[in-house]
């Protein structure tokens, strides 16, 4: 479920492939905040059209609620659930995946992206 007040699920898709469509092999990355009240069938169905989109990368945290005037938590999401999400990711073949409680959307981002690619590269390299 959406909850931005400044865009929807749609608009967001979108600003996404217009990214991937105007610059080639340029990398899309999205932020899932988990604990509004979502089920698995929906961040199931929002990762199918996040790939199907080709988006490479995708991270998901536990929403916070930043002061009274924002939506309240509905659940705190466990370490196992979140590592369930970290593995689907990776399975469904997206570049990175992050995927904790304090992950947020630049959680890492560079450092972690940058270290997957040269692990994998070495992996080609040594096959």
């Amino acid at each position: 479920a959406v909850v931005s007040t400044q865009s929807t699920g749609i608009q967001s898709m979108s600003v996404l492939v217009r990214a991937k469509e105007a610059t080639d092999g340029v990398l899309t990355k999205t932020s899932l905040m988990l604990g509004l009240g979502e089920t698995d069938d929906e961040i199931l169905e929002t990762l199918h059209d996040l790939r199907a989109n080709g988006v490479d990368v995708v991270t998901f945290g536990q929403y916070m609620q930043p002061t009274v005037r924002h939506l309240k938590v509905k659940e705190y999401v466990t370490p196992e659930k979140f590592a369930e999400w970290q593995r689907i990711g990776d399975e469904m073949g997206f570049a990175y995946v992050a995927s904790g409680p304090l992950v947020r959307s630049s959680y890492k981002a560079g450092e972690l992206y940058i270290k997957n690619i040269l692990k994998k590269r070495s992996a080609r390299n040594e096959a």
